[in-house]
């Protein structure tokens, strides 16, 4: 049954709001969810399947730990041809197949006239993400031999469509790419700017781009881009864009890419939910977001979005479409402090929100005694692992353990059992990060910057910037 995205009306955090006077203030919160995560019964086998070639950054001291290669994404073409495609946020983009063949060089923003910059932070700047369109391959259709990239570019640079002005560290860009021929290794053809916002900050950057696969050729969704952007960066979000719909930040955005008839490089969908606000970004989709640097959608067109947190609290949220998950008030379920007079900033606190907005509630949590920040998820939808049918994976960037909750039954507010998954190296049950780890630079000991890709047939690929390797998730041998 197909999920369809409706606005969202009803409130999710329903309280009274007792008088200040009478009420004790909060005390900060430290591991404020006491239930530990354990590993669940549910193992599978991990499967060496390429390397990535070594790439440098454009700064080696400094803000950035010493990745081999700054793998991001891995996502299929779509075409039913069977190819990968993975980005490097470096600049790279490879192709390469399901079966692992040594990954071809496709294109690299570096090559070209774009002012490209990963230099102000390498560990999140660069080549961010990509989507192809679902036309690509489709000879005569509006959408042929085009795809989508996300980068960041020198402020200046271009015209830009917000913040033009607050751009004190660089610019997050879309780009849109076409080609003669889909099949042509390495990439021929033209490009131009889609989208460019001003980013005040090194971190926090534009993200994820996705075409909703539920979409059939005559839907109205059919062709709309989604991308994400985070707040702007810094901490705690400074310019409160979490809560401003004036600005794109903060936000899962959508677009149509191919439509310039408002003069635009791109047009906006009629159905966007905030079309018809005045002061708002018509480009929002939703809202209240700290660092929505992943997100996904399943094959029914339900969204699954990853919420890196601030100081306590990763989140998991279903996409709905006019939500505000309430950064930067809130933290998961907990609330910041910037809605409590008297107490400090930083610390989460178990307080009631008070105000008018009505917040979408994650469907899944953990705090910073489980992990450090949540990174990529996906529903698994492949016919090989009959253990996580009907399971959600999601990552933990650092210290490279991968959570599962059950799909069935998801709701807002509602949080779901989560249990780690077990892995298994050459019938070795390890720890990835005892495999793949490499020096944190930013907090003693190893993170393995784990990332997800999937293939066209719903099967995950585990991505580990220390040593640029491609694996597998695969049914361990009985």
């Amino acid at each position: 049954m197909r999920y369809t995205p409706v606005i969202f009306t009803a409130v999710c955090l329903t309280f009274a709001a007792p008088s200040l006077l009478s009420e004790k203030l909060p005390e900060g919160l430290k591991g404020p969810i006491k239930e530990p995560i354990e590993k669940g019964d549910i193992v599978v086998a991990v499967v060496d399947q390429f390397r990535l070639p070594k790439t440098t950054d454009a700064i080696v001291e400094g803000a950035t730990t010493h990745a081999y290669a700054r793998i991001q994404y891995l996502n299929p073409v779509g075409d039913g041809s069977g190819r990968l495609a993975i980005n490097d946020l470096r600049g790279p983009m490879y192709i390469t197949d399901e079966n692992g063949e040594s990954p071809q060089l496709y294109m690299d923003h570096r090559d070209y006239p774009l002012s490209f910059d990963a230099s102000m932070m390498p560990n999140e700047t660069g080549f961010a993400g990509f989507a192809f369109h679902p036309d690509f391959s489709k000879k005569g259709k509006p959408g042929y031999g085009k795809f989508y990239t996300a980068l960041s570019a020198v402020s200046g640079s271009g015209k830009a469509d917000y913040h033009k002005e607050d751009n004190g560290s660089h610019e997050s860009v879309l780009v849109e790419w076409t080609t003669k021929d889909p099949w042509e290794v390495p990439f021929k053809g033209t490009h131009r700017e889609l989208f460019r916002v001003g980013q005040f900050a090194a971190n926090h950057s534009v993200g994820a781009l996705v075409f909703n696969p539920a979409a059939r050729p005559g839907d109205s969704e059919y062709g709309l881009l989604y991308f994400s952007l985070g707040d702007g960066g810094a901490g705690f979000d400074p310019m409160d864009y979490g809560q401003s719909l004036a600005s794109p930040h903060s936000a899962i955005l959508r677009i149509d890419p191919l439509d310039t008839s408002g003069g635009k490089a791109y047009g906006i969908p009629e159905d966007n939910p905030f079309v018809s606000r005045s002061g708002a970004a018509p480009e929002i989709w939703a809202y209240g977001l700290r660092h929505p640097q992943h997100f996904s959608f399943d094959r029914s067109g339900k969204m699954y979005i990853t919420e890196i947190g601030q100081k306590e609290v990763e989140e998991v949220n279903i996409g709905i479409k006019g939500a505000n998950y309430g950064w930067r008030i809130r933290e998961g379920t907990y609330a910041s402090g910037y809605d409590i007079d008297g107490v400090e900033v930083g610390p989460v606190y178990d307080w009631p929100h008070k105000g008018p907005e009505a917040f979408v509630e994650p469907v899944a949590q953990y705090d910073h005694d489980e992990g450090r920040a949540v990174g990529s998820g996906f529903a698994y939808e492949g016919s090989k692992i009959d253990a996580l049918k009907g399971k959600y994976l999601f990552a933990d960037i650092v210290r490279g353990r991968i959570f599962v909750i059950d799909t069935d039954g998801l709701e807002p507010g509602k949080l779901a059992e989560i249990s780690e998954l077990r892995l298994s190296f050459d019938g070795e049950e390890k720890d990835l990060l005892d495999v793949a780890g490499y020096p944190n630079t930013y907090h003693p000991g190893m993170r393995a910057d784990l990332r997800f890709g999937i293939d066209e047939e719903g099967e995950i690929y585990l991505l580990t910037k220390g040593d640029g390797w491609v694996r597998k998730l695969a049914p361990v041998e009985k």
